[in-house]
């Protein structure tokens, strides 16, 4: 049966951005994160084994994060690529990043990016 896992509102301490002063002293990001996934029946009856272990996929999130990058797109592109090679039963991952305050010259709460990627 196919379903969908997902984790909402994960929030970060990041060093991403273009500006070297994004990269020293890092910024707030939030990072939402849905995978479609088969689900086993044997997560039906309680067995995780059945389904995607979300602890599981929130480290894949923390790791991806914690490696600075200038692009919002480059790390959300590597968390769903690797969520696609980490768990076999996913089938598509939609990852979704948010810089809280970005230095656009204006008041903006936030910037978000969003990639999807499916399993060919």
């Amino acid at each position: 049966m196919m379903g969908k896992i997902s984790l909402e509102g994960l929030e970060f301490h990041a060093y991403h951005g273009v500006y070297p002063h994004e990269r020293s002293s890092g910024n707030k990001f939030e990072v939402d994160v849905v995978v479609e996934t088969e689900i086993q029946d044997s997560a039906f009856q309680d067995d995780l084994r059945g389904t995607i272990n979300y602890e599981d996929l929130y480290s894949l999130v923390k790791t991806e994060m914690e490696r600075p990058s200038k692009l919002l797109e480059t790390v959300a592109h590597n968390i769903a690529e690797t969520i696609l090679k980490k768990f076999a039963s996913a089938k598509n991952a939609e990852v979704k990043i948010s810089k809280f305050n970005p230095p656009i010259g204006g008041v903006c709460k936030k910037a978000s990016v969003v990639v999807a990627t499916f399993r060919t």
